[in-house]
C-alpha cells in the first residue's frame, strides 16, 4: 500500500518535521534543507542490500532489508518520536502537523517508515519521486530568467560587507560564499565552517531563488565558477555573466583597512599556509615580504604584498564584460545611506 505520497509542491505545503530515510552518505551528499536524516539502514546495510540486489534479484534484496528493518525497529521508533517530541514542543509550530518522509525515489524506504508510524496512529505523508524528483526540481530552477545584479569590484572593496547590507534592507540577495562557506579566494577557508558538498550547495541556492520575485532584482557577489570546492550551478553562472554589473570603487587606504579587519584575526600559522599555496604566483620576492610581515604583525605590508596579484585577477576576468556601472564609495560608511546610491546607478 502506497501511504499519501504528495508532488513536491504540495508535500512543501504541510507543516511537520521533515524526515529524510536514505543512507548517511547519500544524506550527507545532499539533501532536502531543514531534513532530519533518520537513515533506515547505514551505509554498510544499503551497500549489501544493492549487491544482493544486483546478484540475486529484488525478492532477495527486500527480505535482506526486512531483517535489518526488523533489528532495528525499536531504535528507529525511538529517533522519529525524538524528532516529532521536538516539533511538537516548539512554541513557534502549530499543533496540527505531518510526519514528512522522503528516500530516493519515494519508494520502499520511505513506505516502510510511514507504514510504521500509521501503526502508532500518527499523520505521515511521503514525497513521490523522492528526492530525485527534487534534484530534479533544483537543476530547472537555474534556468529561469532572472534579473541578476553583479556587485563587483577589486578585492578589499566590501562586497560582501554591501550585499549584508542589502539583505538587511530586504533587498533579494544571494550570499554565494555564505552558501559555500568559503570566500573564494586562497585565504576563503579562514575561519569558516567546513564546506558543503557541491550538490548541497546547489539545494541551498534554488531554496533561497523560490523565495523570491523572479521579475525583481537579485543581487550576487562577483565570483570564480569555482568557490573553494563548490561550483556554482552552470546556467545560474552563464545569467551572473551576462548581467548587469555595479563596479565598487574604493581608495588603496579603504581596501587595506577592509582586508586588515578581515584577516589579521586569524593565526599567523594558518595566514602563511594560505600564502604558501600562491607562492608560484606571487613570486619568490612578494611571497617572502608577505611570510616575514605577517610574522612580524604588519598587516599593510601583507596585504600590499598580496593586492597586486589579485587586482590583475580581477582585471583579467573583468575583460569582455559590458554593461558595467561604477559606483564609488570611497571613505563612504557601509549603511543605509548607501542604497539609494545602488538604486541611482541601475
Amino acid at each position: 500500500m502506497y501511504f499519501k505520497r504528495k508532488e513536491l509542491e504540495k508535500f512543501r505545503s504541510f507543516k511537520g518535521p521533515l524526515i529524510d530515510v536514505r543512507s548517511p552518505s547519500e544524506y550527507y551528499k545532499g539533501h532536502l534543507p531543514n531534513s532530519i536524516n533518520i537513515p533506515l539502514f547505514d551505509n554498510d546495510e544499503r551497500s549489501i542490500i544493492g549487491t544482493i540486489y544486483k546478484k540475486e534479484g529484488r525478492k532477495k534484496a527486500v527480505i535482506e532489508g526486512l531483517k535489518f528493518f526488523e533489528k532495528k525497529m525499536e531504535l528507529l521508533l525511538d529517533n522519529l518520536f525524538m524528532s516529532i517530541d521536538s516539533y511538537e514542543t516548539n512554541p513557534k509550530k502549530n499543533n496540527v502537523f505531518f510526519i514528512k518522509i522522503y528516500c530516493s525515489r519515494g519508494g520502499m524506504r520511505s513506505q516502510s517508515i510511514a507504514w510504521l508510524l500509521e501503526k502508532y496512529k500518527l499523520n505521515p505523508i511521503t514525497l513521490k519521486g523522492g528526492y530525485k524528483i527534487y534534484r530534479k526540481w533544483v537543476l530547472d530552477s537555474f534556468s529561469k530568467k532572472m534579473n541578476i545584479v553583479v556587485i563587483s569590484g577589486k578585492t578589499g572593496t566590501g562586497k560582501t560587507r554591501l550585499l549584508s547590507l542589502l539583505e538587511k534592507y530586504k533587498y533579494q540577495t544571494i550570499d554565494l560564499e555564505g552558501f559555500a562557506c568559503h570566500r573564494g579566494s586562497t585565504f576563503g577557508g579562514l575561519g569558516m565552517k567546513k564546506q558543503p558538498s557541491n550538490e548541497q550547495f546547489e539545494n541551498i541556492i534554488a531554496e533561497k531563488l523560490k523565495s523570491f520575485k523572479c521579475s525583481n532584482d537579485i543581487f550576487v557577489e562577483a565570483e570564480s565558477a569555482n568557490i573553494g570546492k563548490c561550483k556554482i550551478p552552470h546556467e545560474f553562472f552563464n545569467q551572473m555573466k551576462n548581467s548587469r554589473r555595479i563596479e565598487i570603487l574604493r581608495s588603496e587606504s579603504n581596501r587595506l583597512d577592509e582586508l586588515i579587519n578581515t584577516y589579521s584575526v586569524f593565526k599567523k600559522e594558518e595566514l602563511q599556509e594560505s600564502v604558501l599555496r600562491i607562492k608560484k604566483r606571487l613570486g619568490p620576492q612578494r611571497t617572502k615580504i608577505a611570510l616575514e610581515s605577517i610574522n612580524n604583525e604588519k598587516w599593510d605590508l601583507v596585504c600590499r604584498s598580496v593586492l597586486d596579484y589579485y587586482d590583475k585577477c580581477y582585471e583579467f576576468e573583468k575583460v569582455g564584460k559590458t554593461n558595467i556601472k561604477l559606483l564609488d564609495l570611497t571613505d563612504k560608511k557601509y549603511d543605509e545611506s548607501i542604497l539609494e546610491l545602488i538604486n541611482n546607478v541601475l
